[in-house]
């Protein structure tokens, strides 16, 4: 008999309940359509990724600042880009835009004797 892996408009998938395994994971591949996501439907998945990333971002700044409580920026985005580094590599700008964002917020503040120096407000 011969299988193939191309799926038509007329098959028909059910789950067995029954089924068990020894295996941790079970990989299951889901039938993608034939184009995926609409360009909408990915502007939007794009979207919340950029603000799920965008929280992810000042969490880290923060949670560095908390035990740091002064930090020079350059060693701040170099901490934050390792914090981060195992999920995604957060661009240098939008780690700028994020400690902007959290100085506007007064999490975080400029040293008045050097610019590039951050302190973090409790």
């Amino acid at each position: 008999a011969v299988v193939s892996t191309q799926s038509t408009g007329e098959d028909e998938f059910a789950v067995n309940d029954q089924f068990s395994s020894k295996l941790f994971r079970v990989k299951i591949q889901t039938a993608l359509g034939s184009k995926g996501e609409s360009d909408p439907e990915r502007q939007e998945t794009r979207q919340k990724v950029d603000d799920d990333r965008k929280h992810e971002i000042e969490a880290a700044i923060v949670r560095i600042m908390k035990a740091r409580k002064e930090q020079e920026h350059n060693v701040l985005i170099s901490e934050v880009t390792g914090l981060l580094r195992s999920r995604f590599l957060p661009s240098p700008s939008s780690i700028k835009n994020r400690i902007e964002s959290l100085i506007e917020r007064e999490y975080l503040v400029r040293s008045p004797n050097d610019r590039k120096v951050y302190m973090y407000l409790a």
